[in-house]
């Protein structure tokens, strides 16, 4: 009997055999309807850096960064979306590309830029990755203040320490045996020879 070649298994068996280059394709998201109208695209790969909003789960309706894309299981992990864990640490939570919308591209790098066809004129710094105004006074004035509550270091005189010979441990167990061709021949059968 024939399978199609739209069957379910040929489906999961493409999925799951997918070359990287075939899954960043397949990891693509919606893009927002202010995005389509900008780009006149209507998805486009995930990337990290990208700025994208959750549609289901615990999690709906947050915008937070993509911080990695991976590929090999069909997950993205942002930024701040994290999952308490039974020994009550904070464990990063994968969502899949179905859940998100994107609602900011990173557009630094100059190849995606040329695949999307954007003059380097319409990107935005803040798209570029570059910091923006606000972000540049207060890298600018944080520094500045960081160095002003320090006090300064005064020298510190380092104090005499006496060197004092290492303490044998005592124990039950008998003296270790020194190696074969190390040991001095007994004294009574030096003489017999």
């Amino acid at each position: 009997m024939p399978v199609s070649p739209h069957s379910p298994r040929r489906q999961r068996k493409a999925r799951y055999t997918a070359d990287s280059f075939e899954r960043r394709v397949r990891m693509a998201a919606p893009l927002s309807r202010e995005l389509r109208k900008r780009f006149h695209r209507r998805s486009l790969p995930v990337r990290k850096g990208d700025t994208v909003r959750v549609l289901s789960g615990s999690f709906e309706g947050r915008e937070e960064r993509v911080a990695r894309v991976d590929r090999r299981g069909y997950t993205v992990t942002l930024d701040n979306v994290t999952l308490k864990t039974a020994d009550e640490k904070m464990k990063p939570l994968s969502l899949g590309v179905g859940h998100l919308v994107i609602t900011r591209l990173n557009l630094s790098d100059p190849w995606r830029r040329r695949s999307m066809r954007v003059r380097d004129e319409d990107v935005t710094p803040e798209e570029r990755g570059e910091p923006t105004a606000e972000e540049e006074e207060t890298a600018e004035v944080a520094p500045a203040a960081v160095a002003t509550t320090e006090p300064p270091a005064e020298p510190v005189e380092p104090s005499p320490v006496e060197e004092t010979p290492p303490v044998e441990a005592e124990s039950d167990s008998p003296p270790a045996k020194t190696p074969r061709r190390a040991r001095a021949k007994p004294a009574d059968k030096e003489e017999d020879a």
